[in-house]
């Protein structure tokens, strides 16, 4: 098929330019079938011909609530080619969460796989004006959920494909996902076409993917790193590989049964190989490229991960949503990097081309080189800001004097960080009580909240728990009140959060402890668990 006029560059148009020169190539790997992208372009415009039709206007995002299936990856294309952004939901979350995101959201569409639409008719409740759904592999009447769902996989077999893609520009939105947020209500983060283009771009070089590449997709497509995984691998005509649920609990077989050659993925994952007896040396010797990100990354972990895959270079990633995927990069040196990290952290590099950095004490000042402070990035991957949350946005999108009478809008990471001889930037830690469990970012706050709904809770705390190398493992929750069970609270909690934020445990006490200025104590918390730990 023709490439279609764009108003600029998008993530479709990245997507169409590899379909044309690469149609015949596979392009995706799901549940052991493969999809040639002359394929997924065929069946991402029959899906988003009927969602033009049955929205009839303009549509402005569309929600994508699939799970590691087909489904959940041509429903990313059909959203953005019937001009829309995507928006990535999750089965795995409590429908309450999901419920929650679709409204925020105000989608006009939904797209569902087989596996999540029992959950529909929950996650649709009380909506004034619910979304038009189309549920593409749907093998059962849904018509109860939705009208237009009867026959289903039928009417979009005989669908015609859209052949003029609705515009799209650099200023569009091309998604928009949701955080933990420290009110117990996620926020969203809307990311443009622009945003992700200046991404892709800088970060090729470092990748040099290509056509023969085979990628791995390791996150939930909740997760903005797996746009990297989508749209790096598309933009080169490469082979995007799927694992299901179960081939990631041994991840390392089924990287050497797909024959991957890049691999993409938490630190925590490797953690977890570790543990398992994966990595023995020579284990994935397939790999050319290893990148992670998400979290920090320990030296251990790359001296690991280096010996099981000898071949493979190895990157370290650092960013947050809101600066695009990205923002800094950093290439392993076996002979000089060990001795650049800092209380055993691999460095996060330098900013991408074309990104500004500073590093700013709590006045937003900058601190002298090399001293230690908050990590601020601004330039053409900076999002325009959280999603219909003006005072939020105001709070971490800042304008910073770089000159005389020059102010840039920085977006303030959290990120605590020292520049060192050099160049590359070490991380430090966290200024606020933002963690990373398995990569997720976790406000505690957001769990605090969950747990003073439980009935008789009076206050309540949570802290990042066990740690290793530095990095929580876990979330352990604190709860003061009378007459309050700590399983009950816990199991309250497996409705309104996902499991990756569910603490391990809830501890019942007296009180919080307080430190000096009258807030808590978490430092003294860390510390309980710890002594009790030396006890058992």
């Amino acid at each position: 098929m023709t490439l279609d006029r764009e108003d600029g560059r998008s993530l479709r148009s990245e997507f169409l330019r590899a379909a044309a020169e690469f149609g015949e190539h596979p392009g995706l790997i799901v549940k052991g079938h493969t999809l040639a992208y002359r394929d997924v372009e065929e069946t991402a415009r029959r899906w988003a011909a009927v969602l033009v039709e049955r929205r009839r206007g303009r549509l402005e995002r569309v929600g994508v609530f699939a799970y590691r299936s087909e489904v959940a990856y041509i429903g990313t294309l059909a959203s953005l080619f019937s001009g829309a952004a995507f928006v990535p939901l999750n089965r795995t979350f409590p429908p309450e969460r999901t419920r929650t995101m679709l409204k925020r959201a105000a989608l006009d569409a939904l797209i569902v796989d087989r596996a999540s639409a029992s959950q529909l008719s929950t996650v649709l409740e009380g909506m004034e004006s619910p979304p038009v759904v189309l549920a593409p592999d749907a093998d059962t009447d849904l018509s109860a959920v939705s009208p237009s769902l009867r026959r289903e996989a039928q009417a979009l077999a005989a669908a015609e494909p859209l052949t003029r893609l609705p515009p799209v520009g650099p200023g569009d939105i091309a998604y928009l996902l949701f955080t933990s947020g420290t009110t117990g209500i996620p926020k969203g983060v809307a990311v443009t076409h622009g945003n992700v283009i200046h991404f892709l771009d800088s970060i090729s070089s470092w990748l040099q993917y290509t056509a023969e590449d085979r990628t791995s997709q390791m996150f939930d497509q909740t997760f903005d790193l797996s746009v990297l995984d989508l749209f790096a691998t598309w933009r080169a005509g490469a082979c995007l590989c799927v694992p299901q649920a179960a081939d990631l609990l041994a991840p390392a077989l089924y990287a050497n049964r797909q024959r991957l050659t890049t691999w993409f993925s938490v630190p925590s994952l490797v953690a977890h190989m570790r543990r398992g007896g994966q990595l023995k040396p020579n284990a994935l010797p397939n790999l050319r490229l290893s990148i992670f990100c998400g979290e920090a990354l320990p030296k251990s972990t790359v001296e690991a991960w280096r010996e099981a895959a000898p071949n493979s270079a190895v990157l370290n990633l650092y960013g947050p949503t809101e600066l695009t995927i990205a923002c800094s990069a950093y290439r392993w040196d076996d002979a000089a990097s060990p001795s650049e990290c800092v209380l055993d952290v691999v460095p996060i590099g330098r900013p991408l081309p074309g990104l500004g950095a500073l590093v700013v004490d709590d006045a937003l000042k900058p601190v002298e080189y090399g001293e230690a402070g908050e990590l601020c990035v601004c330039g053409p991957q900076t999002a325009p800001g959280y999603w219909c949350d003006a005072n939020r946005t105001a709070e971490r999108f800042v304008p910073i004097e770089v000159g005389l009478s020059d102010a840039r809008i920085f977006y303030r990471t959290g990120d605590r960080v020292a520049q060192q001889p050099s160049g590359d930037y070490a991380y430090l830690g966290r200024v606020d009580q933002q963690i990373k469990i398995h990569g997720y970012r976790v406000e505690l706050g957001e769990i605090e909240s969950a747990i003073l709904k439980h009935p008789g809770v009076v206050a309540a705390a949570a802290i990042g728990w066990p740690l290793e190398g530095g990095r929580p493992e876990g979330i352990v929750g604190f709860a003061v009140g009378k007459d309050v069970e700590p399983d009950a609270v816990r199991g309250s909690l497996r409705g309104k959060l996902p499991a990756y934020m569910l603490p391990a445990e809830v501890v019942l006490l007296d009180s919080l402890p307080l430190n000096v200025n009258g807030k808590t104590d978490r430092a003294a918390l860390q510390a309980m668990l710890e002594a009790r730990k030396r006890q058992v």
